[in-house]
Parts: structure tokens; C-alpha cells; sequence
């Protein structure tokens, strides 16, 4: 039986279990999907949009396809099983790293959100972010959470 989705603001982010990925991945787009289908079985993800199409690759593959790999980044996935139309999980996420002048890229999906940080500042985000989840918990613990 699979989880169910949390959609609580604060239980998702003190469940949010911060995991990083030892992989550093760089983003890269083609100007069109059919130039970026050879490389589907190999990105992460992909995104289309209408200025072309997004590829997040490891970066091996992404130095293997000419890519420019200048900007490595690492994935901290949240293992919470956030619910769809939960609200407030990215925006924690994004606050707590914006205000150690982190950048993070954040793509939501099905069971989890992933957050895309500097490869340089991932060691980093990821003690951050353990750090407010356990805030989170022990606001909720406390009866104190908003």
C-alpha cells in the first residue's frame, strides 16, 4: 500500500527528510524535443517549454553531448511524500536556502520534490535543511506550529 501524500504545511517539512544525491547534474536545453530524444533514456528529467526543451543530465552525459557543464548541481530530494496540492513545502525550502544565499532549482514530483542546488553548496543546503525540518518537528511537538 503506498503513503499517503502529507499535506500539511508543517508536517510536510518536519517529515522532509533531506537525502543527497551523490550524482552532480547540470541543466541543458535544445531547441527542440526531437534534438533532445537520443538523450531521454539517460536525463533525469525532462521539461518542455516553449523556448525548447530542458534536460536535467548527469553530467557525464552531459559532457559526453557537448553540453557545457559550467554550473554543476547536486539533488537533494525530500523524502516526505508531499501531497500535490500541499502548500508550503517549496516556498520553506526556498526561504531557508535564499537566506544563506543558496540558489536552488526546485522540481516537484509525483511522491517527492527534489531541490537542485550549486554542487559547491550542496554539503551545505543539506545541513540547512535538517535543521529546519527539525524545527519544524519540534514546533509540532511543542504545539507551537503556525
Amino acid at each position: 500500500m503506498a503513503p499517503i501524500p502529507v499535506q500539511e504545511t508543517q508536517a510536510m517539512i518536519a517529515g522532509m527528510s533531506p537525502h543527497l544525491d551523490p550524482e552532480a547534474y547540470v541543466f541543458c536545453t535544445v531547441a527542440e524535443a526531437a534534438s533532445g530524444a537520443r538523450l531521454h533514456d539517460r536525463a533525469l528529467a525532462t521539461f518542455n517549454e516553449a523556448e525548447g526543451q530542458t534536460l536535467i543530465l548527469p553530467i557525464a552525459v552531459a559532457s559526453e553531448a557537448g553540453f557545457a557543464t559550467d554550473l554543476p548541481m547536486r539533488r537533494i530530494t525530500l523524502a516526505v511524500h508531499s501531497a500535490l496540492d500541499g502548500v508550503g513545502l517549496t516556498a520553506a525550502v526556498a526561504t531557508a536556502l535564499a537566506a544563506a544565499c543558496i540558489p536552488c532549482n526546485m522540481v516537484a514530483a509525483y511522491h517527492h520534490d527534489h531541490a537542485f542546488v550549486p554542487a559547491s553548496q550542496a554539503e551545505k543546503a543539506l545541513t540547512l535543511l535538517r535543521s529546519r525540518a527539525r524545527i519544524a518537528a519540534a514546533e509540532m511537538t511543542k504545539g507551537t506550529a503556525p
